[in-house]
């Protein structure tokens, strides 16, 4: 078992891990889902497509792992899921009536889609949980570090969030997962951490912790602490095999908790408490939150104009 006293992980973390990890290249992105919550709109179109505005909440993600030095991603589908597939790809006829309409903008942002990063696909044929999707990637992914990124948590923040994480792997060597803070009233809709705050790789004690087991939506009374899993993971190319050590659970799924808990009985795993603000664009009111906030952001005539109205709206009582 690695040491479990406060302050003395540093030493746990093997050598060879400290400063020498590999570059983070690849990014995977589960999107095989139903997209339940957001029926009857889900039923023709995938829940990552859902617009922030005018931009798909999975692109966002993608623009955010470009952003963070990422340069390939993995895209885990299913049936029904191939506007996706044409989102990323080039899309000749659109492209020309924008340019003879003269409309260099809108141009400009639909040709920067396909080059935002590498694109691959693969199938998750049937629904078998967050942990088989990342396994249905192995062969794409193959022996080297990647980011697992859920789209429908949408994360604003200065610094890319898939950077903060790479940055704490790059220094410790061991897969980190994103933390949050979470009221304990609402603790049981997250995965939730048992962990001590460490400092290794000179990552500052308050942000980075060390993990020591992990448990999905427990009753606030049974919680092991108020820090919650979000949806952003840099994982070493171990959890493949601690995903295939742990199997199906209970429900017939296979959960990455459930390798990501076996991966931290062999090797370090981190949690890092990321500088941002998440939003659950998985839920309705999330999304509401999530448009509303990007809108007011924008730095456009549209920003301006919503700005406005916002000012002037009147509110039933």
């Amino acid at each position: 078992m690695l040491p479990h006293a406060p302050g003395s992980f540093e030493a746990a973390v093997p050598a060879r891990l400290q400063g020498m990890a590999l570059k983070v290249r690849k990014a995977v992105f589960p999107a095989a889902g139903l997209g339940t919550r957001f029926l009857p709109a889900s039923k023709s179109i995938p829940k990552e497509m859902l617009p922030l505005v005018d931009t798909p909440l999975i692109q966002s993600a993608v623009e955010e792992c470009s952003a963070a030095g990422i340069s390939h991603v993995i895209i885990v589908t299913s049936r029904g899921k191939s506007t996706i597939e044409d989102h990323f790809d080039i899309s000749v006829e659109l492209e020309q009536a924008l340019k003879s309409r003269g409309k260099t903008e809108l141009l400009e942002a639909v040709e920067r889609i396909p080059k935002l990063a590498e694109i691959s696909y693969t199938r998750q044929q049937r629904p078998l949980g967050l942990g088989h999707a990342v396994l249905v990637a192995k062969d794409l992914v193959g022996a080297e570090p990647f980011v697992v990124v859920l789209s429908d948590d949408v994360i604003h923040a200065e610094r890319p969030c898939t950077s903060q994480l790479i940055d704490a792997y790059q220094r410790t060597g061991g897969s980190v997962i994103a933390l949050m803070e979470v009221p304990r009233e609402r603790i049981s809709a997250y995965g939730v951490v048992d962990a001590e705050p460490v400092e290794v790789g000179g990552v500052p004690r308050g942000r980075l912790f060390r993990i020591r087991s992990m448990v999905e939506k427990p009753k606030p009374a049974d919680a092991p602490s108020n820090l919650a899993i979000i949806g952003r993971y840099v994982l070493t190319p171990e959890i493949f095999s601690s995903i295939e050590a742990t199997g199906a659970g209970a429900l017939g799924e296979i959960q990455l908790t459930d390798g990501i808990k076996h991966l931290a009985q062999r090797q370090p795993v981190f949690g890092y408490k990321f500088e941002g603000t998440r939003y659950d664009a998985g839920d309705k009111f999330g999304f509401l939150q999530a448009t509303v906030e990007f809108a007011m952001r924008r730095d456009d005539e549209v920003g301006a104009k919503f700005r406005e109205y916002l000012k002037g709206l009147k509110l039933a009582p």
